[in-house]
């Protein structure tokens, strides 16, 4: 089974309280296809200009990735500059520059158009809508966005939502979508909007996952140090959509473990700049944070009664032993 992802691939510039660096691989496509890759063939679609420097098409040759779908156009590959806060869920864009993302009409090659699961990563929702109007009935379909479409788009992304099985936004995301700042309301609210899955993305604390009748909350590993949180969100909904596509099956209880490995893949590349943390994982990494996920998740409900708190024996009779 392979994934369809489609999305912006640029140039960043970052700079956080303690370090910068500049030139770096981002996009949310860029991120989103090398956490996939973990887990499913990728086929990538993207645009670049003349200027995107050879290694990074290296980089997602290294991971296996179809390229037939990635374009190079005459001209200067999207950039962005951005400084994070000391609080690092603050960012502020100094720069952007769209160059030939400007023009981008993503056409699917023919063998892309059957591609079982789909990932609409992170572009304007008419051209995530242009992308799902080539695709031959695809398996499961899940829509990335975020604030600047919710403003400037909103009628485009809602006719979106009403095409695809799964939406994925932030926590304020929500909030400005569906005017509702109760996170469980608003997660109600999305799904009335078409999708049978919601997925809120809360940062450090975790995510969010809504089915009707169902949910499920998971947290975010937790980290004593961060070095750039730039792509972890797309990482999440890469990795999330990988998982999906190598188990082939599509229900609450794999969506639960889906969303568990999008947060290990996302904690992993918050470790270091740009996508350089993910060059140096391998399987037994991922298993192993997927493992201290459960662990710290997990509680034993053996033994019910309030810590601190003793039952008074009845009278004649000894109070039974509870086993631990």
């Amino acid at each position: 089974m392979s994934l369809l992802i489609v999305g912006s691939i640029g140039i960043d510039d970052v700079k956080t309280p303690v370090a910068s660096q500049k030139n770096l691989l981002g996009g949310s496509a860029s991120y989103a296809s090398v956490a996939a890759s973990f887990f499913a063939p990728v086929r990538l679609v993207g645009v670049v200009g003349e200027d995107f420097p050879p290694g990074y098409c290296a980089l997602f040759r290294k991971h296996g990735m179809d390229l037939e779908g990635l374009k190079v156009e005459k001209g200067k590959t999207f950039r962005w500059s951005g400084e994070y806060l000391l609080d690092l869920n603050q960012r502020k864009t100094l720069s952007i520059e769209l160059n030939v993302f400007e023009r981008f009409k993503p056409d699917l090659p023919d063998s892309y158009k059957n591609t079982p699961y789909v990932l609409l990563g992170n572009i304007a929702p008419s051209l995530q809508s242009h992308v799902l109007g080539q695709m031959t009935r695809p398996k499961f379909v899940m829509a990335d966005t975020m604030d600047l479409w919710i403003h400037t788009a909103k009628p485009d992304l809602r006719e979106l939502l009403r095409k695809v099985d799964a939406v994925c936004m932030n926590d304020s995301e929500a909030r400005e979508l569906t005017g509702m700042t109760n996170l469980i309301k608003a997660g109600h609210h999305l799904l009335s909007c078409g999708p049978k899955y919601a997925i809120i993305k809360k940062g450090e604390h975790g995510c969010l996952l809504f089915a009707d009748g169902q949910f499920f909350a998971a947290p975010a590993y937790p980290l004593r140090e961060i070095s750039d949180p730039t792509g972890a969100g797309d990482c999440f909904a890469g990795a999330l959509m990988g998982f999906l596509t190598s188990a082939d099956t599509v229900s609450f209880q794999t969506l639960r473990k889906a969303v568990v490995y999008g947060s290990v893949l996302a904690s992993f590349n918050v470790e270091a700049f740009s996508l350089a943390r993910l060059q140096t994982l391998d399987q037994t990494d991922i298993e192993e944070r997927y493992t201290a996920f459960k662990v710290i998740s997990r509680f034993d409900d053996s033994d019910s009664r309030p810590a601190g708190r003793k039952e008074k024996p009845k009278s004649g009779r000894k109070r039974p032993v509870a086993s631990r």
